[in-house]
């Protein structure tokens, strides 16, 4: 388990395997239930560990919830009745995940790259980041802060930093799996059910809050891109069997 707050910013690295080996990349349509896709993500990091699967990238959305990570404070759930709320094994406090924000789960085998956690971190951040730039949007991590930030200047107003992107991951037997979550198009009003990450000083926003007009498949292609770009080649995959 990683809580990214407990680590200082190393410089994002390549994570490339030297065999060259492409990553599957599965895209999952419609909602797909929480429980059953960390079941199904587990399944596969597991076959991953002994040898039975490749790596799997796996974008997808779930309904609206809540998750508590390792590190969670049940004072930060401020609406508990809101949506259904999960425990999770990943790093980290509270995140929302729903309709609009794409969520990656990274199922990485770090034996066969480089058992490094906060170098893997790092490229994590470095991807969004990546990915972000595609866009002209400046993303940007703080010591002390998970996630990814973006700077907002409103005239006449004090810079606002706002988040845009939540990582979260675990590792087993040295396999990574859960990942992150990239807001594209959610209902931000939906965050204020908690206090995401456990940071109360700072907003949420997401792409199309930004003013740009990104579909998920455009958000989809820009992920793509930048993992490439710090992991390696990619290749169209099937999504995980659901239990």
């Amino acid at each position: 388990m990683l809580d990214r707050a407990l680590n200082p910013e190393p410089s994002p690295t390549k994570f490339h395997r030297p065999d060259g080996a492409p990553v599957g990349w599965a895209v999952s349509p419609g909602l797909v239930d929480y429980e059953s896709a960390v079941a199904a993500m587990e399944t596969r990091a597991s076959a991953i560990a002994n040898g039975e699967a490749g790596e799997l990238v796996w974008l997808l959305e779930h309904p609206p919830l809540y998750t508590a990570g390792v590190s969670a404070k049940p004072g930060d759930l401020l609406q508990p009745d809101r949506f259904p709320v999960f425990q999770s094994g990943r790093g980290g406090q509270f995140t929302y995940h729903g309709p609009g924000q794409r969520v990656a789960y990274v199922m990485l085998d770090l034996t066969a790259r480089r058992r490094d956690v906060r170098a893997f971190v790092a490229a994590l951040e470095g991807w969004v980041i990546e990915a972000l730039g595609r866009f002209n949007v400046e993303g940007a991590i703080r010591p002390g802060r998970v996630g990814v930030w973006v700077e907002r200047r409103t005239p006449g107003f004090a810079p606002q930093e706002d988040k845009i992107a939540a990582i979260g991951v675990k590792l087993r037997r040295w396999v990574s799996f859960h990942g992150i979550a990239l807001n594209v198009e959610p209902d931000l009003s939906h965050f204020a059910g908690i206090v995401p990450c456990g940071v109360t000083e700072h907003g949420v926003t997401s792409l199309v809050d930004l003013g740009l007009p990104v579909t998920m498949d455009e958000a989809d292609a820009a992920l793509r891109a930048g993992f490439e770009s710090l992991f390696g080649a990619t290749a169209a995959a099937e999504p995980p069997s659901l239990p």
